[in-house]
């Protein structure tokens, strides 16, 4: 993302912030889910997001790379407004799952997705376990990519925060997965899934996103 750009959304154009979501509107929704365990939050997250971001635009610096991180850290900021328990995190993640698992697996066209499904569903299981500091960083570092100078700014920590957070996670992930029953649930919580999403949002297409996710059958309709 180029400094022109920082500047033009600083500035509030109109045509850069339509630039900035289509480049990152993506990735703010599946880091929402990650966080929140809930499809329809994540879409309130996302567009609060970006409202957000369009009333603090004088702050943008306009020097610098990717305005991904600074996404990132406002949604991180408003899905702890939405969800600030462990307890209702983990009743999301069990219905995440939950819907995850009851799709008919005796469908040869469709048994890719269900696979793709039961890892997520264990990878919510999973970070259902951490306190929220540790299921954020986890959300930034291992579901977006973010290294950690790039998660500490989007959740304004030292990056040393960043790193012992990580490694506490890590090692709750590898002791909650030891009892897993299959060696695909402990890659679920080593390496958070990236999946494929089904069809596209509504609204702008989106692009340049690395790290979609697996978004449960509903019927047809959410």
């Amino acid at each position: 993302m180029s400094t022109h750009l920082r500047t033009r959304v600083r500035a509030g154009d109109p045509t850069a912030f339509a630039e900035l979501f289509d480049s990152c509107a993506k990735a703010v929704y599946n880091h929402a889910f990650r966080l929140t365990a809930d499809w329809s939050t994540a879409e309130d997250v996302m567009a609060a997001t970006f409202m957000e971001a369009w009333r603090l635009r004088d702050r943008v610096d306009p020097e610098g790379g990717s305005l991904r991180p600074w996404l990132l850290g406002i949604a991180t900021n408003t899905a702890r407004n939405q969800y600030r328990s462990n307890r209702r995190y983990r009743a999301a993640a069990s219905a995440a799952a939950a819907a995850g698992l009851s799709v008919p697996d005796h469908a040869e066209e469709v048994a890719g997705r269900v696979d793709d499904r039961r890892l997520l569903a264990r990878a919510l299981t999973a970070l259902a376990g951490l306190r929220r500091p540790e299921r954020e960083v986890v959300a930034l570092c291992l579901g977006e990519g973010l290294d950690y100078e790039a998660a500490a700014e989007a959740l304004g920590i030292p990056v040393g925060t960043v790193a012992s957070r990580l490694s506490r996670a890590r090692g709750k992930l590898r002791a909650l997965t030891e009892d897993a029953p299959t060696d695909p649930a402990a890659g679920a919580a080593r390496n958070f899934p990236r999946g494929k999403r089904e069809g596209d949002r509504p609204g702008r297409q989106t692009r340049d996103d690395h790290a979609p996710v697996v978004r449960p059958a509903q019927g047809g309709n959410r």
